[in-house]
């Protein structure tokens, strides 16, 4: 029935181009109203928006086939059955979308802006409000004498839907205003749910054999529209402020307001979350450094978004510039590479990691995601294959979020048009044919050839000759695998024997780059204990817990010895990464790797046991951000770290202290809004050496 609903009427008789528009918003609508109203979307966001710019160039070819009731032309959605219709005084209108580059979308919507206010090239830069946009829920909350009367989701824009039930179970929106407020306001802004509170909700979903949620999206969607307030107070929502609708006018005691950003700030002492990532940005230049600095920061943010908005700050401004259909003049979201997109799994093979793990690849027809073209995703492992029903063949939506590896998130919702069997993990390893095994309550497959399967000695070398390992510059995959495959190296230790005359005659060497690769093996052969531990590619044994079990050993010996007991007396270690540490060096084959390591010349330097609580910054947390004048990011948390310090990535009430160099970012304004102590480079050293 529903393909009946959207099926586009094209008459035999109607112009190609005519018959295709009508096709592309049939298409539209049926792909929004799985979005909006079902909250079961079958395609990701990046093919919704690739195929609505294909209708606005058509229809901008063909302005005489533009109809009102085209997607482009208003807002989509429609009240869900079983919710009360709530109109809004105020419409809740979209913004303009753009999709090009950082640099040229926010310089095309300057120059627009300073256009159409009729700024000359010699007048001040426009100041503008930046802010992130949220990946969720667009929401009104009307505030009648101070108390929550009514909140009503998007809609079409001019009728919405009655959730305040749902929505009075969201902890951040306050129910009742302080005296200050106007006697009627409306305040917009997003429902959305964390990363963290989603992940845990799939969690208890799959651990009560219920579906699991797509994306945070629809999870805060199909929240909000519970018609049992008790089932969506169980779905862990937020909620974000960031305008306006109908409020008391001035003239009877409302607020008056020069910017966008004093909005901002009132909405923030009415009680309401506004995101801390919003700032003042003055012209392009500014609009294009938040649009990189948040799209660098996309993936380590605690909630999911698609883009940046801006804003003309002066509110005097936005009522000049005016709206134009049902888009605001004034303001422009600017999206980043989708992070999601369809393709076809060409093939399923198998990976095998340094570890041995072997990870089910699909082999993708070609897509372009996140930024680059993918043509292989993880799927993980087999159970998570199995949940996923990937099957060779299938369309399947593809993630990639920055640097992420690309994943597959699922397949697209349909029929397949014949049978294909189910993936099986092969019971040999595709590499060496060793025996593949699973461990009883674990969920990987693993090869059980170690370093006699080259998948592993290649993964094994790369890791070691790794720059946060052994640092041995120059020993990079192309050489590995000429060395492994020509069978000059079957062991780590084997790498110190190789000599020019060996090296000079590969592929791409030469007898200098020869000559450089033989003095970075010398060189790396004195390292650290810290580094010499890492560099051995224990498992679930990483750069910071190598530090630890240094630190407390402080000689290898003591290292290799220890029980799973005397592992669990260094901090942050537990009973599994002791096991893990335990059951390497129980191995005699990787005893002998470790000893032949040393009679090989290596000489990882060893020093007296120093327990964690002994070091002078023993517990406490600091955070790096900037350029310091002296030192780069790495000694600097080298310093930190061997003072007993922890470096984390993000600023929280949890900080100690926070060092910033130049051009120090969000970081140093979070520290100062929550009150953490800031550092220069001469604090710095004056906190290591004991005066801070």
């Amino acid at each position: 029935m529903q393909s009946d609903l959207f099926s586009a009427q094209t008459p035999a008789d109607k112009a190609p181009e005519a018959i295709k528009i009508e096709n592309l918003r049939a298409q539209l609508n049926r792909w929004a109203h799985e979005y909006y109203v079902l909250d079961a979307p079958s395609v990701p966001d990046g093919e919704y928006d690739r195929v609505y710019q294909q209708l606005e160039a058509l229809e901008a070819a063909h302005p005489e086939l533009v109809t009102p009731d085209s997607p482009t032309q208003r807002v989509l959605g429609s009240v869900l059955p079983g919710l009360a219709p709530v109109r809004h005084a105020v419409p809740m209108l979209s913004i303009r979308t753009e999709t090009d580059t950082e640099a040229t979308g926010a310089q095309a919507f300057d120059a627009r802006i300073r256009r159409e206010l009729g700024l000359a090239q010699a007048d001040p830069p426009v100041e503008y409000i930046a802010e992130p946009k949220f990946d969720g829920l667009a929401m009104s909350l009307r505030y009648e004498g101070g108390q929550l009367v009514q909140a009503a989701t998007r809609g079409d824009g001019e009728v919405g839907e009655d959730v305040t039930h749902a929505i009075r179970t969201i902890r951040q929106i306050p129910l009742r205003l302080p005296a200050d407020a106007p006697p009627l306001l409306e305040v917009r802004g997003e429902v959305y749910m964390r990363g963290a509170d989603f992940e845990r909700l799939n969690q208890r979903q799959q651990a009560a054999g219920e579906k699991l949620f797509v994306n945070p999206r629809n999870a805060a969607a199909g929240a909000v529209r519970q018609l049992d307030a008790r089932i969506a107070a169980q779905r862990p929502l937020s909620f974000f402020a960031y305008g306006l609708g109908e409020v008391t006018p001035q003239q009877q005691g409302g607020p008056r307001f020069e910017t966008h950003h004093a909005l901002l700030q009132q909405l923030r002492q009415w009680g309401f979350p506004v995101a801390a990532e919003a700032r003042i940005a003055h012209g392009a230049a500014e609009l294009v450094a938040f649009h990189r600095e948040m799209g660098e920061r996309r993936a380590a943010l605690p909630y999911g978004i698609d883009g940046v908005v801006y804003k003309v700050n002066s509110l005097a401004l936005q009522r000049q510039l005016g709206f134009v259909t049902r888009e605001p003049r004034w303001a422009v979201a600017h999206k980043y590479p989708p992070q999601e997109m369809v393709t076809t799994v060409q093939a399923i093979d198998v990976q095998v990691g340094r570890t041995g793990k072997l990870t089910p690849v699909a082999r993708l027809a070609p897509v372009f995601v996140g930024g680059a073209t993918v043509t292989n995703a993880t799927l993980h492992n087999l159970f998570e294959l199995r949940r996923k029903r990937v099957r060779v063949g299938d369309a399947v939506i593809v993630r990639r979020a920055g640097d992420v590896i690309p994943e597959v998130v699922g397949r697209v919702p349909g029929e397949r048009a014949h049978y294909v069997p189910n993936f099986h993990m092969p019971e040999a390893c595709p590499v060496c044919a060793s025996a593949v095994v699973r461990e009883p309550g674990e969920i990987e497959h693993r090869c059980s050839g170690g370093l006699f399967c080259a998948a592993q000695r290649k993964q094994a070398l790369l890791h070691f000759a790794s720059r946060k390992a052994m640092d041995i510059e120059g020993l990079g995959e192309k050489l590995v695998d000429q060395l492994v495959d020509g069978a000059l190296l079957h062991s780590l230790p084997e790498v110190y024997a190789l000599d020019v005359e060996q090296l000079a005659r590969l592929d791409r060497m030469g007898e200098k780059s020869a000559q450089n690769l033989r003095a970075a093996l010398e060189k790396s052969k004195h390292t650290s204990l810290a580094r010499f531990v890492y560099a051995l590619g224990i498992r679930n044994v990483g750069e910071a817990t190598a530090k630890d079990l240094a630190r407390h050993f402080g000689r290898l010996g003591a290292v290799m010895d220890a029980d799973t007991d005397a592992l669990m007396q260094v901090p942050d270690i537990g009973p599994i990464v002791a096991e893990s540490i335990h059951t390497f060096f129980a191995q005699p084959h990787n005893r002998e790797v470790v000893q032949a390591l040393l009679d090989a010349g290596v000489q990882p330097l060893e020093t007296d046991p120093l327990p964690a609580s002994a070091l002078p910054l023993a517990g406490k947390t600091v955070v790096l951000t900037g350029t310091l004048p002296t030192l780069s990011r790495d000694e600097a948390q080298a310093l930190l770290e061997s003072a007993g310090a922890k470096v984390s990535g993000s600023v929280s009430k949890k900080t100690h202290y926070v060092v910033a160099g130049a051009e120090a970012g969000s970081k140093l304004t979070k520290a100062q809004a929550l009150g953490v102590a800031v550092l220069d480079e001469a604090g710095l050293r004056a906190l290591l050496a004991g005066q801070g």
